[in-house]
Parts: structure tokens; C-alpha cells; sequence
């Protein structure tokens, strides 16, 4: 929804809420002259995208779950005095039958309206947030690794070149592929053959800049900093801006591939919800590093959320 812009000379207060595919976030931030100042930032995994991939809808489950989470939310926006509330839906609800009607039951019970992003909204609006506070003339890749799908941006500066949405995801893949517990050899291989296929058609052998910084934001990236830092609790600090080596990441990928999912919630700095879709999402993360040729990534939570922010201030 658009922004009511306050009477005082303070910064515009910005509540964002992202219905994901794996999870349901909130952003509330103070924006000013395309800074963005956050106040509170939470995240909660719904899956609101279970199933989707086979049934092609949205079970009543998980739109509960997404439910007693936006009211959650909606009391923190309250408490924050926000100027405007924007709520944007991506994958899972593009993806199924029965999202309109979900977008609607939203409307109805906490008088929000959402925006449904297609792939290519999703991806400026991603690559807006991921280089809002960067300047110079590097050539950036972002990388966002979803539940549904994968935004893949390359730009110079804060100027998106080229972009695409691609039909992989963690939740996606990990219901389509991962079939055993630990996942056998053979579901990984097919699973990184699957996502290869997907990015060498998405680029087309398109020829693209030589990349300066590859980007890496949302669930997966920044899960293996916190796994490689031994983070407990969690801190945001430690891990924005924490370098990933692809020899890093293929060595968590391992270790990770190789225990059960029981076994897997209880590695340090992995959250529980997290266990089940992390492996889909690292075979992404080293499968678009290899179609670019890159060594290393820089972990960065300035994603679409931040994104959103600065567009519904502008």
C-alpha cells in the first residue's frame, strides 16, 4: 500500500511483512533519503509453500500458520506507530490456485492488502535492497536463494543489468528431489543436475561482466555463516557482511549431507526450522557460484524486505 508521509521531519517509518514460501518476515525500518534504520526485524518459518509443488495449492495448515503469524506481526507494527504497512507475496502464492483467494482471507481478517510480486518485481526489488548503500562502479551479483524460487541479479552500482527468476528453491527442491534421510548420493547429484539445467538455461549464454562481489542473501547464506561462526544465539551483526568460501560451503555440505534430519537441528547455529530445506539451499548457492565462477560470496540481510522499504518511502 502506498505511504502516509508523517507531518513531523522525522524519517518515514516503513512496516514490511514477506510471505514466503519458507517463511513469513518482518521488517519495520526508518527510511530517509534511501537510508534505511531498522527497528525491528523478525522472522518466522510457516512454510507457507509446503505441498505447493504437487498439489498446486495452498494447504489450510499453512495459511494458519501465516495467519497466527501476521497477527503477531500486526500488534509490533501497532506498537512501532508505523506510517505504512506493505506486505508482498512471492513464489508460493504465484505459484497456487487458491492465492488469490488467500491475498483476499489476509484482507479480510487483518485488513491488509498484499502485492503480488512476479519473478521480475521480485528481483529488482531484491537487488534494491542488496545495493542501496553500495556505491562505486562494482559489477554485483545477488543472489537470493527462496523456498520457490531464486532471484539471480547482476548490476553496476544500484542499477540492475540483467535478471532472472528461476524455478528452483529450497522448498521446492528439497519436496522434488531430496527423497531419502540423509539424502543419497544419487538425490544430491540429481538435484545439482536439476539446478544446473535451470541456470545455464536461465543464461542463455548470454555474456555477462566479470563479477566484482557476489551478494548472497536470505535463509541459506546467511544459516552457513551462523554454522560456520558457531553462533548461538544468532547475531545479525556477525554475519552480515561474513565472507562464505566455496570450499567452505562444499565442506558443511558434506557434513550436513551426510547426517539425518533429527541429527542436523541440533548443529550450532542452524535453527531447527531451517534443518530440513539447508541442503537443497547449498546445492543452489555452490551451483550458481560455479555457473559464475566464483571462490567466495559476501553474506549480506539487505535483501527484499530492505528493498520494499525504500520503495514504499519513495
Amino acid at each position: 500500500m502506498a505511504p502516509t508521509v508523517p507531518s513531523s521531519n522525522r524519517p518515514t517509518r516503513i512496516a514490511v511483512i514477506d510471505l514466503g514460501t519458507n517463511s513469513t518476515r518482518l521488517l519495520i525500518a526508518d527510511v530517509d533519503s534511501g537510508q534505511v534504520n531498522v527497528v525491528e526485524r523478525r522472522t518466522n518459518v510457516t512454510r507457507l509453500g509446503r505441498g505447493v509443488d504437487h498439489s498446486g495449492s495452498l494447504s489450510s495448515e499453512a495459511i494458519e500458520a501465516v495467519c497466527e503469524t501476521v497477527a503477531g506481526y500486526v500488534a509490533i507494527i501497532d506498537e512501532a506507530g508505523a506510517d505504512a504497512t506493505s506486505v508482498i507475496a512471492t513464489s508460493a502464492v504465484r505459484d497456487a490456485g487458491n492465492g488469490q483467494a488467500f491475498i483476499a482471507e489476509l484482507r479480510e481478517r487483518f485488513n491488509l492488502s498484499a502485492e503480488l510480486f512476479d519473478g521480475d518485481l521480485e528481483a529488482q526489488t531484491t537487488y534494491l535492497g542488496a545495493s542501496f548503500d553500495r556505491a562505486g562502479d562494482e559489477i554485483l551479483l545477488v543472489a537470493d536463494i527462496g523456498g520457490g524460487s531464486t532471484e539471480v541479479i547482476v548490476g553496476r552500482g544500484t542499477e540492475a543489468l540483467f535478471h532472472r527468476s528461476l524455478q528452483a528453491g529450497v522448498v521446492r527442491h528439497t519436496e522434488r528431489l531430496l527423497t531419502s534421510d540423509p539424502p543419497s548420493t544419487s538425490d544430491l547429484e540429481n538435484l545439482a543436475g536439476d539446478i544446473h539445467r535451470l541456470i545455464t538455461g536461465a543464461l542463455d549464454d548470454r555474456q555477462l561482466p566479470p563479477i566484482d562481489r557476489c551478494l548472497a542473501v536470505a535463509g541459506t547464506p546467511a544459516s552457513l555463516a551462523a554454522i560456520d561462526l558457531a553462533l548461538d544465539p544468532y547475531d545479525a551483526g556477525a554475519v552480515e557482511g561474513y565472507v562464505l568460501t566455496l570450499e567452505t560451503i562444499q565442506r558443511w555440505l558434506s557434513r550436513l549431507a551426510s547426517m539425518a534430519l533429527a541429527e542436523r537441528k541440533h548443529v550450532v547455529g542452524l535453527h531447527p526450522d531451517r534443518a530440513e530445506a539447508i541442503i537443497a539451499g547449498m546445492v543452489i548457492l555452490i551451483e550458481i557460484m560455479r555457473a559464475f565462477g566464483l571462490s567466495e560470496v559476501e553474506v549480506s540481510e539487505h535483501d527484499i524486505l530492505y528493498g520494499e522499504a525504500i520503495r514504499a518511502a519513495a
